[in-house]
């Protein structure tokens, strides 16, 4: 049961309620359903809605999102377009204007398509800790988990030339609906070749997949179906069952979902 929902003014005063137990609450579009769900003990939110994390800030190349910015504020913004696609598939609109950035790299499978996009872009995040502010690898992040008292305060990562991003989401529904298979993919050809690749894999998975032996396959070759049929068979995936889709069927439908993204055929 929520017991206390408190409203601080600043990073450094919600990481302080974070050390002293509290529960962090971004748009709550997940966390208040778990709790309306689930019974439990006596629990304290911590706001960040007015913490400062909030904006959206492009200088050259490097792009920085605030912890606290919403889905459909990156929606809206057109200096981000290449990841319109991605925050379009996520949820409906009021969802967007609640959820936040941070907030989506958190939720479990097979949810957090824009937490596979910016693990695609190599993204890092801005974290206060006990020890003070640090930044770390959103892949590490992915994989390792974050202390309870940690607090992100913002994500950042670099652009992608023109046409080097790739995003494509199969699911039950075109709008609002949770992954079957998400692939998010940094992508240079030159001269005919992949000269640079970035993979990740959505849905396929109980956390996010970086499809490492898929970029080895990729790398240095000619992007063209065959290449990708034998990128799809080199990672070991792990689906499971849910509402959306067996575990079978994610397994049988990822190739075909590689060659859509990677190829738009």
């Amino acid at each position: 049961m929520v017991i206390s929902v408190q409203t601080p003014d600043s990073a450094e005063a919600a990481h302080a309620a974070l050390q002293a137990g509290a529960v962090p609450l971004g748009g709550g579009t997940h966390l208040m359903t778990r709790l309306n769900d689930r019974a439990g003990g006596d629990l304290r939110l911590v706001s960040l809605r007015r913490a400062g994390l909030s904006g959206i800030g492009v200088d050259g190349a490097t792009v920085t999102l605030g912890a606290a910015t919403t889905l459909a504020d990156l929606e809206d913004d057109a200096r981000l377009s290449y990841l319109s696609g991605c925050v379009r598939s996520i949820a409906s609109p009021p969802v967007r204007n609640l959820a936040t950035v941070a907030g989506n790299l958190f939720v479990p499978q097979p949810y957090g398509d824009l937490a596979a996009a910016l693990l695609a872009l190599g993204a890092e995040l801005d974290v206060l800790g006990a020890g003070g502010a640090r930044r770390e690898p959103l892949e590490q992040v992915v994989t390792g988990g974050l202390r309870a008292d940690d607090l992100v305060t913002a994500v950042r990562f670099t652009a992608p030339a023109q046409g080097a991003f790739r995003f494509y989401k199969a699911a039950r529904r075109r709008l609002n609906s949770g992954s079957i298979v998400t692939v998010a993919a940094r992508i240079t050809v030159e001269d005919g070749l992949v000269g640079d690749v970035r993979l990740v894999l959505g849905g396929l998975a109980r956390r996010l997949v970086r499809a490492t032996g898929a970029e080895r396959v990729l790398l240095g070759a000619p992007l063209n179906a065959e290449t990708v049929a034998r990128a799809a068979e080199a990672d070991a995936i792990e689906p499971v069952d849910d509402a959306y889709a067996s575990a079978w069927y994610r397994a049988r439908v990822y190739p075909v979902h590689l060659r859509r993204a990677l190829l738009g055929a």
